[in-house]
């Protein structure tokens, strides 16, 4: 017997199974699993008798971290159509790019986000769009005929390198990536995790995925605020807290956090950038419970590696620090640009490749990029890393954020790490900037930690004394904050074209 792998299986089990478990919590509206799948049906019947929709269209969502949102993730695969969640925080530019780009045929608009003026039609996501849900309670639904490789979601990329390019994932790599996923990361069925990162963003959306399957109970958060995240943890009683560095340091630097009960937490996970040793375990000792890294990228689907301890082995806070190493179901190596596998001596940097059922089809309409980073199997990520002798890998650099400062290789993640030493540094990102002599130097962006005081050549002597003079950052720039991209991560686009 052979039955097709979709993402839309989890939603079926978890409301006959789970029926009665409240499965989503949204502000003041809860579900339950029987509920949550009542709406996802409707959401189904909306688009297919009311809207046109037909298989193989995209339909657009421009919207937070909310229960419709959630529901669109099965309500439109189940009417065999590909969903597109767009990045609240782009341009209205840059959303008509995207709507545009994928050809899409209907657009759902949350009534608290701007209108793009976009080209297609719009359905405003407000009481009126619950009013039409209702319209089809009960309603027969289109023949479900799907085929797991064809196109489920299509995620945007955050466009560093360009124009936003879209990855297309199919019902096929989604449900193995979230089987996968669960497996590794240990959860179950009675973990209740905050959704921190936002569903627009493929990181964000693995965990719904395997969440739902074991019926677990999601707890939306619509924008990210401090208050509200401990103030989420503390009533609904939330084992697992998944946010990049930057978030988790706003919650640890959260003046009333002592105030909240967090105890229910079981395990934190940091991604999106190096976080750190010191910040592991500052995490660890603040929520006493293991905090690990994962790694990887919207198009490998997006997790790639995790730190999570190997079998018979105790993990020291800095192999939870690393990159991990490959979750079940993908195949990572790091390969020199001979395309020999590097030994794992943690010195010798390659590129991450990567081959799994969990990478991207293609890039959407765009054969030629889609070939520029799938070559002969593997995927490209761009990233570069060393690996330990333990198999952890460790990340290096971004291969388009490695300085290179007079024929030297400059690493910005080591530079960083050893500003991040000094007590008055809070954040830093450091970028290279054009030099006429050395062709590129360091410069360091750094955000103060609150009451502290620190002068930019006391903290160049610091990093002098810790790091190869080439590496010490030219000039230092005190920032109020750093800039941030779309999904939470420091924009290191925008401080390279920071003004000098």
């Amino acid at each position: 017997m052979e039955i097709a792998l979709t993402p839309l299986d989890f939603l079926e089990r978890a409301r006959r199974l789970f029926a009665d478990r409240i499965g989503v919590i949204d502000g003041d509206h809860e579900f339950t699993y029987s509920d949550f799948g009542r709406r996802c049906d409707q959401h189904t019947a909306l688009l297919h008798h009311e809207l046109g929709i037909r298989p193989g269209d995209v339909v657009a969502w421009l919207c937070a971290n909310t229960h419709e949102l959630l529901e669109a993730y099965y309500g439109v695969l189940r009417a065999g159509a590909v969903l597109l969640p767009i990045n609240v925080r782009l341009s209205p530019t840059e959303m008509r790019h995207v709507l545009d780009d994928s050809r899409a045929a209907i657009l759902f608009r949350h009534l608290d986000q701007p209108d793009p003026q976009p080209s297609v039609r719009t359905v405003l996501v407000d009481s009126s769009f619950d009013d039409a849900l209702r319209r089809h309670e009960g309603a027969e639904l289109p023949p479900m005929e799907i085929d797991e490789r064809d196109a489920a979601e299509i995620f945007y990329t955050s466009g560093s390198t360009g124009l936003p390019k879209g990855a297309v994932l199919t019902h096929r790599s989604l449900y193995l990536h979230a089987v996968h996923s669960a497996l590794t990361s240990q959860v179950t069925g009675d973990d209740v995790i905050l959704h921190t990162i936002p569903l627009f963003h493929v990181n964000g959306w693995g965990v719904p995925h395997y969440l739902t399957m074991l019926g677990g109970q999601h707890v939306m958060l619509p924008r990210f605020d401090t208050t509200e995240v401990l103030r989420l943890i503390h009533q609904h009683r939330v084992t697992r807290l998944n946010a990049v560095p930057t978030m988790m340091r706003m919650i640890l630097d959260h003046p009333r956090r002592s105030e909240y009960d967090l105890s229910s937490l079981t395990h934190v996970l940091l991604g999106g950038s190096p976080p750190g040793a010191g910040l592991m375990a500052e995490v660890e000792a603040a929520f006493g419970c293991p905090c690990l890294c994962g790694y990887g990228m919207t198009e490998a689907g997006p997790s790639l590696t995790r730190s999570v301890p190997k079998p018979g082995t105790t993990s020291t806070v800095e192999q939870r620090a690393s990159t991990g190493w490959p979750i079940m179901g993908v195949d990572v190596r790091v390969f020199d640009d001979a395309g020999r596998e590097v030994p794992w001596d943690d010195e010798t940097v390659g590129e991450i490749c990567a081959r799994s059922n969990h990478i991207m089809r293609e890039y959407v309409h765009a054969p030629e990029a889609t070939a520029k980073v799938i070559v002969d199997g593997w995927l490209r990520t761009g990233d570069l890393a060393v690996v330990r002798p333990d198999g952890y890998l460790r990340l290096v650099d971004r291969k388009k954020d490695l300085i290179i400062s007079g024929g030297e290789n400059i690493a910005t993640p080591e530079v960083e790490a050893v500003l991040a030493l000094h007590p008055a540094v809070r954040e830093v990102s450091v970028v290279g900037v054009a030099d006429e002599r050395w062709g590129e130097v360091p410069r360091a962006f750094v955000v103060v930690a609150p009451g502290a005081e620190i002068a930019a050549d006391e903290l160049t002597a610091f990093a002098r004394e810790r790091l190869a003079h080439f590496k010490v950052p030219r000039d230092i720039v005190f920032l109020d904050q750093l800039p941030m991209s779309g999904t939470g991560k420091i924009s290191k686009v925008a401080l390279r074209d920071w003004p000098t």
